[in-house]
């Protein structure tokens, strides 16, 4: 969780609790304040951790509509952009493939990659000859924050040490528990001397995009959904997991055609896939 969205969490948070202990003042109608603070502080965290469930519900329960630019809106199911030109609809919706956390170039044991590889450019051929329409897989590509990395690293093998102290410490140690301690602390010491060599770490985004039409915006909307379902069925032999983007990220994606933000800023838009 970034600094940013602790302290929203924490402003918010200590306002809702400030109004439910002030609300007992209040006689009758403190009870009320309480409810209400309570359920804001119960909101506030379910937005930020299943921001892609409750956003939707919310603009279905009100109708909101949102437009990101001129002549584009968001319809209140928060799952598609939706553009009106001389009477017919075009309606653009995402998928998001499973983000790969990244791995130490030494490290990488699976003995099947290189079959994997090998089939990948027959697959991808296959999926754009069964397709029919057209689709775009993006990939953003992003190198992370050495120093952060490392201290995540450091502050791990911190916790795996005052582990070992305890069990060596104990009146029955387990020699069993202390080895796989010991050999866990060995593989962290291992890939902070990597970053120390220069390995820089780099994550990826990979969300894929297509566009449907139709004479009404619930044809096209429709029209999307199929087609994206057709992808995720396509994308299964990749082994990919494959999640169709609603709520704000929709917004976000969109966004993505035009600039692409800090890469701070893309930690925090996707930090609920990691």
């Amino acid at each position: 969780m970034d600094e940013q969205t602790i302290l929203y969490i924490g402003s918010t948070s200590f306002l809702a609790l400030l109004v439910m202990f002030v609300s007992p003042l209040l006689g009758a109608f403190g009870v009320i304040g309480v409810m209400l603070a309570a359920l804001t502080i119960v909101l506030i965290f379910i937005i930020n951790y299943a921001d892609f469930v409750v956003f939707p519900v919310l603009t279905m329960l009100f109708g909101i509509k949102i437009m990101p630019a001129a002549g584009y809106t968001i319809p209140k199911s928060s799952n598609a952009v939706v553009k009106y030109v001389n009477g017919i609809y075009y309606a653009t919706g995402f998928l998001t493939a499973n983000i790969y956390n990244y791995v130490f170039s030494a490290e990488n044991v699976d003995e099947t990659e290189d079959i994997k590889l090998g089939e990948s450019p027959d697959k991808w051929e296959r999926i754009v000859m069964s397709a029919g329409f057209p689709f775009r897989f993006n990939i953003i590509s992003v190198a992370e924050d050495v120093q952060k990395y490392r201290d995540e690293l450091e502050g791990r093998r911190g916790v795996l040490e005052v582990q070992l102290s305890k069990e060596m410490g104990g009146s029955n140690p387990n020699q069993l528990a202390i080895q796989d301690l010991q050999r866990k602390m060995n593989v962290l010491d291992a890939r902070i001397n990597r970053l120390s060599g220069g390995e820089r770490p780099i994550d990826a985004i990979m969300y894929i995009d297509t566009t449907a039409v139709g004479v009404s915006e619930k044809e096209a909307v429709d029209a999307l959904t199929n087609q994206l379902n057709h992808l995720q069925t396509l994308f299964n032999s990749f082994d990919l997991s494959i999640t169709r983007i609603v709520g704000r990220e929709v917004y976000h994606l969109f966004t993505f055609n035009y600039s692409l933000p800090e890469s701070s800023t893309l930690d925090l838009i996707f930090s609920t896939q990691r």
